[in-house]
């Protein structure tokens, strides 16, 4: 038929209802056999090996990325290439999880024997129970789907969105029964935006910053000097303790000018910003970012164990990418 552009709405739209209708008939496939493959996979001392072959394998090489970046050690072993030397990468305590719609192709028959005959344990994700790979499994996760949104049945759709929906419900419920928490998430995802606002403390970045501060003695000369020498806009005032009294600003020194006293006759005790805002070096920068944000401020004294470490700026946190 002429695709216009209600005909195209109509298409996506039955697309879209058709992938809806997969998830959801998953609801009823969650079983015993789920639970033992969540509990045997969770106790496994080796790792996960998924395999699957066509738009399958692609499937499970997501599944193997989510799973190892949630805590599940796995990896991914092509169907094809599996009976052509690669079995040599399962080990004796590893599980085996093969992915396959119709579970009845030629790779697949071969493979599930020879994992079974390895001793290792066989878990299937397979659309066809009646299939030799349902038959031929310690624990089946179903995934049959009524129908592909392809027009003709035959493209892998809404079927590949079943087997990655499963794949994620097992993920997170593998991280649920290890109790895998954020910081453990983490130590998985150093890089990028998402890593550095899980690990990078506030002490990370100040830590790399000058460090200006004056005793509430200084000269109002000794204040612009050290501002001047540090570059960051500011002096932080502290006692002999090493604990912050205030903090002294562009603004601040504009604010004496304007009162036209002799700054000759006043000292940075004088001038300063009693009760700066400030935050411990400890915390996770992107909380000194939402303090700065609600203060509507651009840097924050930094502290550690009550005295003054120094000072974390907005462009610090623009510069790691956080903004």
């Amino acid at each position: 038929m002429p695709m216009n552009k209600e005909n195209i709405i109509a298409v996506a739209l039955r697309t879209i209802e058709l992938e809806a209708r997969s998830v959801e008939g998953l609801t009823a496939f969650i079983q015993s056999d789920f639970v033992a493959a969540v509990e045997k996979i969770a106790h496994c001392k080796g790792r996960l090996i998924v395999s699957g072959i066509g738009k399958s394998a692609v499937i499970a090489q997501k599944i193997v990325a989510t799973l190892n970046s949630t805590g599940t050690p796995s990896v991914f072993m092509h169907a094809a290439d599996a009976i052509h030397g690669d079995l040599g990468m399962i080990q004796p305590e590893d599980i085996v999880m093969v992915i396959s719609k119709s579970g009845d192709s030629p790779e697949i028959k071969v493979l599930a024997p020879l994992v079974r005959n390895f001793g290792n344990t066989l878990i299937g994700m397979v659309g066809n129970m009646q299939s030799f790979l349902a038959a031929n499994s310690d624990w089946v996760l179903n995934t049959t789907v009524e129908q592909e949104a392809c027009p003709n049945n035959l493209a892998p759709t809404t079927s590949t969105t079943a087997q990655m929906v499963m794949g994620d419900a097992l993920a997170v419920c593998l991280m649920e029964v290890k109790g895998f928490k954020t910081e453990d998430f983490a130590r998985y995802h150093p890089g990028g935006m998402l890593g550095k606002k899980l690990y990078l403390r506030v002490e990370d970045l100040s830590s790399q910053n000058e460090k200006p501060l004056v005793l509430p003695s200084a000269t109002i000369q000794e204040v612009i000097m050290e501002m001047t020498k540090k570059r960051l806009g500011a002096a932080v005032v502290v006692n002999e303790n090493g604990e912050v009294s205030g903090i002294i600003t562009d603004g601040d020194l504009r604010r004496m000018l304007e009162r036209n006293i002799p700054f000759e006759q006043l000292s940075a005790k004088d001038i300063m910003s009693g009760n700066p805002k400030k935050i411990e070096g400890g915390e996770l920068a992107v909380n000194a970012l939402e303090k700065m944000r609600n203060e509507n401020i651009s840097q924050l004294v930094v502290e550690t164990e009550g005295k003054y470490a120094g000072i974390i700026h907005l462009h610090d946190l623009v510069k790691e990418g956080l903004i």
